[in-house]
């Protein structure tokens, strides 16, 4: 198991972070739940089976951001024209703030700060066939953001290439990493989330 998935002190250091950042959200966290709730019929949260630490599924928590959501044999992406979007929904999509639950991720051990992003099942099942190496992404905890997001890989993948180019920036993570390049990628995050053009 490489280092990334066994530090303690990245351990550490997400579960404080984590703690405090669900207690700073907290009213914010509060106001999206209620605008949800009034928009539109349907639990306040979306939950999802994704790929986890050495493959082992694990539900995933988001702010629900669409009238209706798909967690079964196929999976459709969000589109930027896409119907199901409902407009509180679009707004918290665009900013990143429907990903704030997995605070919840983090501190149950779920998930990391930074790692590779969880993918649907169904996704981790197609794009497995077609990418070599793919499950080497499975050798941490997946993260809220990753070396793969700051480098635009981040959205919707329109094809193969795309999702390759975001697996191979996950294995060098996860083969190069360091505390250091974990903060790196969180003060870079948010730069990167302003100027993304394919998050919808």
């Amino acid at each position: 198991m490489p280092r990334v998935a066994r530090d303690s002190a990245k351990r550490a250091f997400d579960v404080v972070v984590a703690l405090a950042m669900l207690m700073f959200f907290a009213p914010s966290l509060l106001l999206v739940a209620l605008l949800i709730r009034l928009e539109s019929p349907g639990p306040v949260l979306f939950r999802q089976a994704r790929g986890g630490l050495n493959g082992r599924p694990f539900t995933i928590y988001k702010f629900r951001s669409m009238r209706c959501e798909e967690d079964g044999e196929t999976v459709v992406q969000a589109t930027r024209a896409d119907d199901r979007i409902t407009p509180v929904g679009r707004f918290i999509r665009k900013t990143s703030i429907d990903e704030l639950p997995q605070l919840l991720n983090v501190l149950r051990g779920d998930m990391s700060l930074v790692g590779p992003r969880p993918h649907a099942r169904t996704h981790d099942e197609q794009y497995g066939g077609l990418i070599p190496g793919y499950a080497l992404r499975f050798r941490t905890r997946p993260g809220l953001t990753g070396l793969a997001q700051i480098q635009g890989l981040r959205g919707g993948t329109d094809d193969i290439e795309s999702m390759a180019r975001r697996v191979r920036a996950d294995i060098a993570y996860i083969e190069t990493w360091s505390f250091a390049g974990d903060l790196r990628i969180m003060l870079l995050t948010a730069p990167h989330l302003l100027a993304a053009e394919n998050a919808y």
